[in-house]
């Protein structure tokens, strides 16, 4: 399993509506093969970034979901409130103790 992390920012004064449009663009991104789930965190420290935390199977799960229609989809969803280009990068399972 890959944990993509995805830091976002929006307008402050936008938050809100990219919260609504985030529960509609779950259902697109857990739909899509080999995806085991998201979910979103607003920072405490600065309440305009949020973390997005989705769980693939693989990066490569993760790269065609990015060249699939429903991409597209979530793109028209979530992007128009980004500020910036979000910050993605992947992260392998957890060390063992």
């Amino acid at each position: 399993m890959i944990n993509e992390h995805a830091i976002v920012r929006v307008e402050l004064d936008r938050a809100s509506d990219f919260e609504a449009a985030m529960r509609r663009a779950f259902a697109i991104i857990e739909s899509a093969p080999d995806c085991h789930g998201a979910e979103l965190r607003r920072q405490h420290e600065d309440p305009s970034i949020y973390l997005l935390t989705v769980r693939w199977g693989s990066v490569d799960a993760h790269r065609r979901f990015r060249e699939s229609h429903a991409f597209e989809q979530w793109r028209a969803t979530t992007h128009p409130f980004y500020v910036t280009p979000a910050e993605v990068t992947h992260f392998l399972e957890p060390i063992s103790r």
